[in-house]
């Protein structure tokens, strides 16, 4: 991989870190040709600190390290995008990232998915998630089989509406389903996208 590291008087270039599955960018660091071979080597991101003078790998005061996945240079060799996946918050100040954002896929799906982790580790008795997953995988599984059931008559009707309604309660419901089985929505988009690859 060539690296423009002369196009700078310091000899550093920026390297932005993105988070590999979800594509938030999660920092800005700088990298000197030794932290960049550290960083291949190891498996682990590593910066050099223009405070501090010296490398540092990212993690070795927090314990929150950034793994890496994949490092790719931009058109004029000159800054670096480093695919990693963090291992805690990544900011010094506890944050997900370095502008305080919140470590998710912009997609809302995702997001419900994790709503629906939270509710269930809660301490809200009242909470409807939390009941469910209490009552156990049977009733679990029942209440995604009455849910498609309803939505199944809906479809023969002419209420799109009535429709909609009852294919959002199962897919709701679906979730639920997936984390009582210690799965995730990205394990079965992982299975759709291994059946739609050319045989």
């Amino acid at each position: 991989m060539k690296v423009d590291f002369k196009k700078y008087p310091d000899g550093l270039v920026p390297a932005i870190v993105q988070d590999y599955k979800t594509q938030k960018v999660l920092m800005l660091g700088f990298m000197n040709e030794e932290a960049l071979k550290k960083t291949e080597e190891s498996g682990k991101v590593s910066f050099y600190s223009r405070s501090k003078k010296r490398l540092w790998t990212k993690g070795e005061e927090s314990g929150n390290q950034l793994l890496l996945r994949q490092i790719l240079v931009d058109c004029d060799y000159d800054t670096l995008l480093i695919k990693a996946e963090p291992t805690g918050p990544v900011c010094h100040t506890g944050a997900d990232t370095c502008w305080s954002e919140k470590n998710h896929p912009e997609d809302f799906l995702n997001y419900l998915e994790h709503i629906i982790e939270i509710r269930r580790a809660g301490s809200d008795d009242k909470s409807y998630v939390k009941q469910l997953f209490e009552k156990g995988i049977n009733k679990i599984a029942q209440k995604v089989g009455e849910e498609a059931t309803e939505m199944i008559i809906e479809a023969k009707d002419v209420n799109r509406q009535l429709f909609l309604n009852e294919s959002a309660d199962l897919l709701f419901h679906f979730l639920i389903l997936l984390q009582a089985k210690d799965c995730r929505l990205e394990d079965v988009i992982n299975i759709l996208k291994e059946r739609h690859q050319p045989k």
